[in-house]
């Protein structure tokens, strides 16, 4: 656990990075190098998911027209775009990890009882339970279905793998809802099985499109997986610090849903006893009601600062793998992303 706060450490090495990279000459604004590769990626999503049954199809367009960052499949492009791959399974494959994001969703609404996602309705309020669980489970065969054309056992070995975990995850994370015991690595555990392997797979699955060495495979994977525990984290501190018009979701979800997370951990370890008993009850019971004043804790406590201390640990981690590509303008923006990242408010 981090004991120290870095917080002048840590922003000074955002704005150096910011200035470094956003106003390097020659390099992508944003991820405009890949706009027009998500066009295509877009087409393909909405071919596959072309469905004889009505419901399928409404549910998964639902979700997926919600709007989201795309993060994963832009891994993956960029990715293959650092490499030097540019042929068109990196389309196919793009679509394949959006997919299996999107299922995971579904998933995650239902078991969360989550009512708002990206600022609507989630599918289950919409749709209702049994429709969000039963197309979240076609998405995930249609992207089982779809990896099968990449002729990749390897592909498959990774993508098949990264799902497993993601379930793994899932399920350790069901069963620490309202445990306040909860210690950093244990969080950590989670978010890097439910969240950040993802990212992991889809940068890793780039790599082998690009018939890269076992080394680059590898930096590209440790990228993937420390850029997503690093948004994970900033997700957790938003949920404190966000704003819910922004964010798109309600504030104070993972403290009603039993979630231990970074800056809950963090506010206990600092704080006083009566603050520590405070934040153990919230979480054993879901208590909303005692939102404003666990977040009165965990900022009194320095807890937010802490955990985007480790954020920007991971993304210093995210940005140090990216370094180990080929120089060039998507290996600029993987570096670019990763201090945006930082900055996100939703």
């Amino acid at each position: 656990m981090l004991t120290k706060c870095r917080t002048l450490k840590v922003a000074a090495f955002f704005n150096q990075l910011t200035a470094l990279y956003a106003n390097k000459a020659g390099s992508p604004t944003g991820l405009s190098i890949v706009e027009q590769d998500m066009r295509q990626v877009d087409q393909v999503i909405a071919q596959r998911l072309d469905s004889g049954v009505p419901l399928v199809g409404s549910v998964a367009q639902y979700i997926i027209s919600a709007g989201g960052k795309r993060l994963r499949p832009v891994l993956l492009l960029l990715s293959c775009g650092a490499l030097g791959y540019t042929g068109t399974q990196r389309f196919n494959m793009a679509a394949v990890v959006e997919f299996i994001h999107t299922a995971t969703l579904l998933h995650d609404d239902v078991v969360d009882e989550s009512d708002l996602r990206r600022g609507n309705p989630t599918a289950n309020a919409k749709f209702g339970n049994p429709a969000s669980v039963l197309v979240g489970d076609f998405l995930y065969s249609r992207a089982f279905q779809m990896m099968v054309d990449a002729d990749s056992m390897r592909i498959m070995q990774v993508l098949a793998d990264a799902t497993n975990i993601i379930a793994e995850g899932e399920v350790m994370q069901l069963m620490n809802m309202h445990n306040a015991a909860l210690d950093e690595a244990g969080y950590l555990q989670v978010i890097r099985s439910k969240t950040a392997k993802l990212f992991e797979a889809s940068a890793r699955v780039g790599a082998i499109l690009a018939g890269a060495s076992n080394e680059l495979e590898l930096a590209c994977a440790e990228y993937g997986q420390a850029l997503g525990t690093a948004f994970q984290v900033i997700d957790d501190v938003l949920d404190y610090a966000g704003d819910a018009s922004v964010m798109g979701k309600n504030l104070g979800d993972d403290l009603r849903e039993g979630k231990s997370t970074l800056p809950l951990i963090a506010a206990m370890q600092r704080g006083t006893q009566a603050q520590r008993h405070t934040i153990t009850r919230a979480i054993e019971t879901g208590d909303v009601g005692a939102l404003d004043e666990v977040v009165n804790i965990v900022n009194a406590t320095g807890a937010l600062d802490v955990a985007r201390a480790a954020a920007y640990q991971e993304a210093e981690r995210a940005i140090a793998a990216a370094q180990r590509l080929p120089a060039g303008a998507h290996t600029s923006c993987l570096i670019q992303l990763a201090t945006q990242l930082l900055a996100r408010n939703n």
